[in-house]
């Protein structure tokens, strides 16, 4: 069921304008975006405080982790407004 929904998450990811699913191990996706601190501000601060995290050793990335089905869509509605808010 968890690797149905990854993959079902990230293919879904792929589709909004800005941002690029890279390969990921576990439940955590990274996506490359243009500005990662700004994105993460406005997703966090919409859904919920830490949702979207920035890696360190990763520049122009952020990362989110797999959830169910109805978290994740939650999570993609408020990635692709707030990409294009941009």
């Amino acid at each position: 069921m968890f690797i149905e929904e990854k993959d079902r998450f990230y293919s879904r990811l792929a589709t909004i304008p800005g941002i690029r699913p890279m390969p990921s191990v576990g439940d955590w996706i990274l996506l490359h975006v243009a500005h990662p601190q700004e994105l993460a501000r406005r997703v966090n601060r919409k859904l919920s405080p830490g949702i979207v995290s920035i890696p360190r050793q990763v520049n122009g990335a952020v990362r989110i982790q797999v959830a169910d089905p109805r978290t994740n869509e939650a999570l993609l509605r408020t990635l692709k407004e707030a990409v294009l808010q941009r």
